[in-house]
């Protein structure tokens, strides 16, 4: 991995504030009139729960470094001192303008589609009546108050949960009076609350549990005078830290590290407006923070529960149509999915085509006396999966099912843990990959006894094994018995259930060994075509765009005349469109309905059209820190495919494709022809049944 750049500081654009950058995106689709309006409160949502990880990970990560006294730089050489104040400044922006959007736009505009939020303070009668019934009913068994004493010290507060800061007059039945209590909001209550309708006067009329719990807290201090009442959420840092050198089995390590998660170092304190100076100054103290990590907003202090709010509400007309996935046409009628896969390579294309061909496969699977063996890896697949079903059928019919369980999967580690659990005690291989090494690579492996010996039917993917997000992320997967491809992935599954050198793969770039040099190497394949006054093209599709050896390459290939256009969602370090650096570079990032998730490399290699598909952003903890697997489509008709579905539409989109400066500034350019987007083509061409989302 490199260390040293050829090319300047200033040529690289700083990767917290891209995500933050990335974020306002996400906010513009709640702010556009055109997305339905349920659609556009969800986006809201997403915003905030993007930053909750934002804060969590990368926030706590830049006060880490500064606690350290750190003064390394990355690679745009900003040190975390001057990233965390501008990190600071442009977060305060963004969540301004979120509840502005929430509460001068978003809300007034439900409450005129009958989906109102109501407000205590226009509360009548009979629904204050019933709201009181509630909290007595519902709400308040389940509170515990802590008056703060000697004897009751500030209580530990979950990271992201709900409390309630409550400031007191006058002393209890002990004489007490320490004139301040929390109380904290047990996860289980819902903290949006659904009015009968003969109450409200709406279709849907909703309060706050943070409203309740104003006006009804006095009822749990008896006696006593409630001066003030102010929600708060904490954020803390929730990155888990396993010593790779000392641990001895990652799975007991991981399990003594996750409850730790809830309770890490304090970075950000969400207050709402109305808290008194003195209790917003008692908060700070009491989680070590300072003025800049506190965040007053003017309305409920988690969005993210507003996310339920439109499965709640029977309004389909203020939501993204509905629309049936399709099928490849191989598939399109009744099959046996073994002689499908048998006779070509099956290309599907997420959401716009079903997942159920995987599901398929290993149903199939689980149940054919003639596999005798599957493998597979799983980095995210939910608890409830239909995937791990199979998988357990498999193994209790006594097939050999070894199954590679990333333990270190962000968010996902209890639910691995349980898969882990449950596929073992049916007897089942489970690994857990290589300590120090994420494994991130979507495989799955079936052998079958067949006439003329064993074949492998394959399936790989840029996606996670998770039927839920297959619904509403971009991945492209791929089903194959080629032989080639099928020996390569069992040499990736050898590396990671067992020990030895790793052996080289026919078509397969793999990390942390080949994928970075043959990216290199392929990039360097177009420059020299270019300097030869040959056709040079590159496009290339990604989450993230950051590992400094690329971006310096790219640079060289726009300098030699290579045409360059990357689709990159979220994170991009370099700069586009500079004179003298960039010309021949455009990066734009399409955002909609569904989260762009698919990554695709595009060289046109003296005509060869190399496509390869990749679970691995290019990115250095993909390169070097990661086991990603990047494979090429070799089916002429699947790379016509993967070029016109995944690529160029993605290029055609005048819509909801954000085109970026030098600068790191991002914009939509109005449509001058015919409204075109991507999302919308491929749902039209490939879903069954479709109403147009516009």
């Amino acid at each position: 991995m490199s260390t040293t750049h050829r090319f300047a500081n200033e040529h690289f654009l700083n990767r917290e504030l891209s995500l933050l950058a990335f974020n306002r995106r996400v906010l513009a689709q709640a702010a556009d009139d055109r997305v339905p309006l349920l659609e556009r409160l969800r986006f809201l949502c997403i915003v905030s729960s993007n930053l909750d990880e934002f804060f969590e990970i990368r926030v706590a990560g830049l006060k880490e470094q500064i606690k350290l006294a750190s003064h390394t730089a990355s690679a745009d050489g900003l040190p975390p001192q001057d990233v965390f104040r501008r990190v600071t400044e442009q977060a305060h922006e963004l969540i301004a303008e979120q509840y502005s959007l929430l509460n001068d736009t978003i809300l007034p505009a439900l409450a005129t589609e009958g989906i109102a939020f109501v407000r205590r303070s226009l509360w009548n009668d009979d629904q204050r009546a019933w709201i009181r019934d509630y909290f007595r009913r519902e709400v308040m068994p389940v509170l515990t108050p802590i008056g703060l004493d000697p004897s009751h010290p500030f209580p530990r507060v979950l990271n992201k949960s709900l409390n309630f800061a409550v400031e007191l007059e006058g002393t209890d039945a002990f004489g007490r009076n320490s004139g301040a209590a929390i109380v904290q909001a047990p996860r289980a209550l819902p903290r949006v609350i659904q009015l009968p309708k003969e109450l409200c006067g709406f279709d849907f009329g909703f309060v706050f549990l943070s409203s309740v719990m104003h006006e009804y807290v006095d009822e749990l201090f008896t006696g006593m005078n409630v001066l003030g009442c102010y929600q708060f959420r904490v954020t803390r840092n929730s990155d888990l830290f396993v010593d790779d050198e000392e641990v001895k089995n990652l799975r007991i390590a991981l399990q003594g590290e996750l409850p730790q998660r809830h309770f890490g170092d304090a970075v950000r304190l969400e207050v709402a407006d109305n808290c008194s100076e003195v209790m917003t100054e008692f908060l700070l103290q009491q989680f070590d923070l300072e003025r800049r990590d506190l965040y007053r907003v003017p309305g409920i202090v988690n969005l993210v529960r507003l996310m339920s709010v439109p499965d709640q509400v029977d309004r389909p007309d203020l939501m993204y149509p509905p629309f049936q996935p399709g099928l490849p046409k191989v598939l399109a009628k009744r099959y046996d999915i073994f002689a499908s896969i048998r006779k070509h390579d099956i290309l599907i294309h997420h959401p716009f085509q079903s997942f159920s061909p995987v599901i398929q496969l290993l149903q199939q699977a689980s149940e054919d006396p003639q596999v005798v063996a599957i493998k597979m890896t799983v980095y995210r697949t939910g608890t409830d999966s239909v995937l791990m079903e199979h998988l357990l059928r498999a193994a209790e019919k006594g097939k050999e099912v070894t199954v590679v369980v990333e333990l270190m999967a962000r968010f996902d580690e209890e639910a691995n843990l349980s898969i882990a659990a449950r596929l073992e005690q049916v007897g089942a291989h489970v690994v857990y990959g290589v300590v120090g090494y994420k494994t991130h690579a979507k495989m799955l492996m079936v052998l079958r006894r067949e006439d003329h010996g064993y074949r492998r039917y394959i399936h790989v993917g840029t996606g996670n094994y998770h039927p839920r997000t297959t619904r509403f992320y971009t991945d492209f997967g791929l089903l194959t018995a080629n032989a080639e491809i099928g020996d390569d992935v069992n040499e990736v599954f050898k590396q990671l259930t067992g020990l030895g050198k790793a052996g080289a793969l026919k078509h397969l770039w793999q990390a942390p060994f080949s994928l970075h040099p043959k990216v290199l190497g392929a990039i360097r394949g177009e420059i020299d075509a270019a300097r030869a006054g040959q056709p040079a093209r590159i496009i290339a599709k990604m989450n993230s765009l950051l590992e400094p050896e690329i971006i310096d390459a790219l640079y060289e290939a726009s300098a030699a005349g290579v045409s360059i256009d990357l689709i990159v969602r979220g994170v991009c370090s370099l700069r586009p469109g500079v004179k003298g650096l960039s010309e021949n570079i455009r990066v734009r990032s399409v955002i909609g309905r569904f989260l762009e998730h698919h990554r695709i490399f595009y060289f046109h290699g003296g005509g060869r059209q190399d496509i390869y598909l990749s679970s691995a952003d290019w990115m250095e903890r993909n390169f070097f820190r990661r086991i990603e697997i990047s494979f090429p489509v070799l089916d002429p008709k699947l790379k016509r495919r993967v070029l016109k579905e995944g690529l160029k539409s993605y290029l055609a989109d005048n819509c909801q494709a954000w085109e970026m400066s030098g600068t790191g500034e991002y914009r939509i350019k109005p449509a001058r022809r015919k409204r075109i987007s991507a999302q919308e083509m491929l749902l039209a061409d490939m879903g069954v049944g479709v109403v147009s989302a516009t």
